[in-house]
């Protein structure tokens, strides 16, 4: 067999090097987005026209799930919240033996999880992805919704997030507001506690990360008042 020449070697190299690539394709993730420059427009939206948290109820439902200031027991700790499921309210202890009180609903029968949480992060106008376990159980609802859902008032998180964690994990259960106001005082979530957008849009500014958050069982009563 002839040996390899310089010139059938210039010319298979120039042969090799010159043929192209095959690109792989490159499959760009759309992250989900919560756009600032709407937010303020988008609290007003969800906001009603002379909102008075005291009385304002275009929303329809029972007037006890209005925000109102309560007498709370002793000994409970400033600045933490507690989810009473039997009457369907949240408390904010924003003072010793005061809290503030709104209307909530509280997760589906067994998906309702009782425990003691610290709130480690908060957003406003939050991105939403449902959990593997919600696409799992309702697939022909959440499916659609797997790579994410963007900011705004049509977000199932609305306006405010309150993150529960148990540590450093996070327990991927939220008090948030919610686009579907008339399910307040209701069980209707797959495991988060709901609020009225404008009630929880106050109630944010005055939570601290770091604040405890109780969500008691819904066999007994929580025994806040």
């Amino acid at each position: 067999m002839p040996l390899l020449t310089r010139r059938h070697f210039v010319v298979g190299s120039s042969l090799l090097f010159s043929t192209p690539l095959v690109a792989q394709d490159v499959v760009e993730v759309k992250r989900p987005v919560s756009n600032r420059a709407m937010w303020s427009s988008w609290d007003k939206r969800v906001t009603p026209t002379g909102y008075d948290p005291a009385t304002t109820n275009p929303w329809g439902f029972h007037a006890r799930f209005l925000p109102q200031r309560v007498e709370a027991k002793d000994g409970l700790t400033v600045g933490s919240i507690h989810v009473d499921a039997i009457a369907r309210y949240l408390y904010h202890v924003d003072q010793a033996g005061t809290a503030m009180r709104y209307g909530v609903a509280i997760a589906r029968g067994s998906l309702y999880e009782p425990g003691t949480y610290t709130i480690r992060r908060k957003a406003r106008w939050p991105t939403w992805r449902p959990t593997d376990a919600m696409i799992e159980r309702e697939p022909h609802k959440y499916e659609q919704y797997a790579d994410g859902m963007d900011g705004g008032p049509t977000n199932p998180l609305g306006a405010r997030a309150l993150y529960l964690y148990v540590g450093r994990r996070d327990t991927y259960l939220r008090i948030h507001g919610t686009p579907q106001p008339r399910s307040i005082g209701g069980r209707a979530s797959s495991g988060c506690v709901r609020m009225v957008m404008a009630h929880i849009i106050d109630l944010y500014e005055n939570v601290a990360k770091g604040s405890v958050a109780v969500l008691h069982p819904d066999e007994i009563a929580a025994g806040i008042v």
